[in-house]
Order: C-alpha cells, then structure tokens, then sequence
C-alpha cells in the first residue's frame, strides 16, 4: 500500500469503528473502499474480520471503563453465536453479494421499523431476562453467527433488533453486548479464514487501527447519552445504507 492509501483506509476505519460501535453498518463502507484498493471481495471480507475483531476488543473495555457490563447473559448469546458463525465462514470463501445486498436492504428496513414506531418498549430500561427470553435469545444468535461469520455487513442492526425488542435493554447495554458478541465470533471467523489463506495482514492491521480509535470513542461517548440521539445515528445508516444496497448494490 502507499502513504496515502493507509491514511485512507486508516481514516475510513476510525468512521466506521464509530459507526459500528453506536449502530453498526460499518462494514458496507470498508468492504467496498478495500475493493476498490484492489483486493478480490472474499480477501476483502476475510481481511474486514481483522478490524472487527481488535476494534470490537477496545470498544468492550471502554464500555467496561464506563460501568456497562451484561454478563453473565452475553457469554450464554456469544457461546451460541461463536458456533453458527463456523458455520457461516465455512461457507464464506465464495462469495456472491447481489442477492445478500436486496435481502439486507429489505432486512434493514424492518429493523429501522422495529426502532422507530415502538421506541418505548424497545429502547428504555425496561430490561428483562426470564428463562423463555434467554433461551429464545441463545436460538437467534446462533442464526446471526451464521450470518455474521458468512458476510458480516448489516449484522449490528440484527443484533440491537434481537436486544431491544426481546430485552428491552437500553442502547448503551445493547451495544455493550453487540461488541462482545462480534468480537467473539470473530475471532472463531478469523481462524477459518486464516486456514483458507483469505487474509491480508497489511490492509486488516490499517483498518483496525483506526476502527479501534473510533470504537474507542463511540464507546466512552455514547454512554449516558440520551437514546434519542444515539437513535439518529441509527435511523441515518439504515436509510443511507438501504438505498445504497437496494439501488447501487
């Protein structure tokens, strides 16, 4: 890479760990700018799981330094998900993205449904974690494993969906959860691309850095803040993400 391709990639990581961190998205901005850069779109996924990972790792300990912890249930959904994401990257070698990108538009638009017509219900501190919700919780996350160690892209908007509505946990524990959950299935993704030899190192280890300024930020910035606000970053990225899959994917 050249100086200034690493200051691009660096600067478009530091966004989209933000991004990721207070809503999610991120990862249909830096699969396409690592396209463009020249690297085969399954490389580019693999390589996409490194920033992830790293970025996810700092954005846990600024949300831990901020008094946001969600265990013991988060090792219970992440156990879960770790397994069916396995699954997914097993299958992640070849790629083909048209299809995913309309049905993750359409995905997305549901979710943005779920949060802004039931705000009450889904985004208070209302929290609850009976044995049915739990184990509903665990079934789901095994199918967003899937999906996240498949292809990735979206999968934050899936995971506040299942939290918010199935617990009612406020944004700032949601996302607590979300960060730890992808990190650990990340990692379980990482391992498979690793095996197959999908990874460039130089790429991944530019994005993370700036993903983990990013999440670092995002983590310490977003808690205490009102949920109204977090709620916009939310709605702008599903908007401008949904037409930019559904038209220009």
């Amino acid at each position: 890479m050249t100086w200034l391709e690493i200051l691009m990639l660096f600067l478009v990581g530091v966004f989209t760990g933000f991004l990721n961190t207070v809503a999610g998205g991120g990862s249909l901005l830096t699969l396409p700018v690592m396209i463009f850069m020249g690297l085969p779109g399954t490389v580019a996924n693999a390589t996409n799981r490194v920033a992830i990972f790293i970025s996810g790792l700092v954005a846990v300990k600024g949300f831990q330094s901020k008094g946001v912890s969600v265990f013991p249930y988060s090792w219970w959904v992440t156990v879960s998900a770790c397994v069916g994401a396995a699954i997914g990257a097993y299958f992640a070698t070849d790629i083909r993205n048209e299809l995913f990108n309309k049905i993750l538009a359409i995905v997305m638009v549901i979710v943005l449904g779920t949060i802004v017509f039931k705000p009450k219900t889904r985004l208070q501190d209302s929290e609850s974690f009976t044995k049915k919700k739990n184990a509903l919780s665990i079934i789901i996350f095994f199918f967003l494993g899937i999906y996240g160690g498949f292809i990735q892209a979206g999968i934050g908007f899936l995971v506040i969906a299942t939290l918010t509505s199935v617990h009612g946990l406020n944004m700032a524990k949601t996302n607590f959860v979300k960060v730890f959950v992808i990190s650990c299935y990340t990692l379980i993704a990482l391992v498979v691309f690793f095996i197959e030899d999908k990874i460039r190192w130089d790429y991944g280890l530019t994005l993370a850095a700036g993903n983990s300024l990013g999440s670092w930020v995002a983590s310490r910035w977003s808690v205490g803040k009102d949920d109204k606000l977090i709620r916009v970053f939310l709605i702008v990225s599903v908007l401008a993400l949904a037409v930019k899959l559904w038209f220009f994917g």
